[in-house]
């Protein structure tokens, strides 16, 4: 029997991977949804699915929130149609596997603006609706590339760092408020990721990777319960642990060099 619930989730980059799968998490509890990614087709293809499994009302905003502003227009149209907001989960993020010195710079610019600018916008711009209202909850997509450099993923890794900080400071702000800030640190998962950041001559995709379904329903549950940290994955939890602890970053920068290697059989 499907739940039902008269809450509303936004999701961003929810036409796949991970977002697509905490769409389908929210879809379980008979939350209505809010689905936000480039491709039109891919997110009406979900809406009309979830619709008629799940009976919820799903609303899709096709826009690249990498473009400077589209953050904004993006919670302006949520209150315009007085969508209220009770889980805002900030999914949207892409990574791009080459040197610094190799690198677009026009594609790290886009890579802040979408991991970094359109995150923490949005975030505040929901979160005062939610403080107001004394209740609400954030999920932030991470990575375990933020507890460490990761060389040929430099910007990226560093953003990612820097959604881990700004969601502790966070969550450290909401205690009593009735809102909690949530980071999820996946690993290597199975995802469209790794085509678009042309990472698959990486060593560090040819090993086994998680399941964004598994990944997905363990930041779910800890958004639920307002927990700060969510690493799916105990050699994850190893790795981000023992970054914190190693007393060298010219070790823990050798190391990532290493794991994060170009495979020469992949080349």
């Amino acid at each position: 029997m499907i739940k039902r619930s008269s809450k509303t989730a936004l999701i961003t980059g929810a036409s796949g991977g991970i977002g697509y799968e905490l769409a389908l998490c929210c879809a379980k509890d008979g939350i209505n949804l809010i689905l936000v990614a480039r491709d039109k087709e891919k997110l009406e293809a979900i809406k009309k699915d979830l619709e008629v499994k799940h009976g919820l009302q799903v609303t899709t905003i096709s826009t690249d929130l990498s473009v400077p502003g589209h953050a904004k227009i993006l919670y302006d149209y949520c209150i315009t149609k007085e969508l209220s907001i009770d889980y805002l989960i900030n999914n949207a993020g892409f990574g791009d596997y080459k040197k610094v010195a190799d690198a677009d710079p026009a594609t790290l610019t886009g890579m802040l603006n979408l991991n970094i600018i359109a995150l923490t916008e949005l975030t505040a711009l929901f979160v005062k609706d939610m403080v107001k209202r004394g209740s609400g909850r954030i999920l932030n997509v991470g990575s375990t590339a933020a507890y460490q450099p990761v060389p040929r993923l430099a910007v990226y890794a560093a953003s990612k760092s820097y959604v881990v900080s700004f969601t502790e400071s966070l969550h450290a702000e909401l205690k009593n408020t009735g809102v909690t800030a949530t980071v999820l640190s996946p690993g290597v998962t199975a995802t469209s990721f790794f085509d678009r950041a042309e990472m698959h001559n990486s060593a560090t995709v040819q090993g086994k990777q998680a399941d964004p379904a598994k990944v997905a329903s363990a930041g779910y549950q800890a958004m639920l319960k307002g927990d700060l940290y969510v690493i799916p994955g105990f050699m994850n939890r190893l790795l981000a642990f023992g970054s914190q602890i190693m007393p060298s970053r010219h070790l823990i920068l050798a190391l990532a060099g290493i794991i994060n290697r170009e495979n020469p059989d992949q080349a």
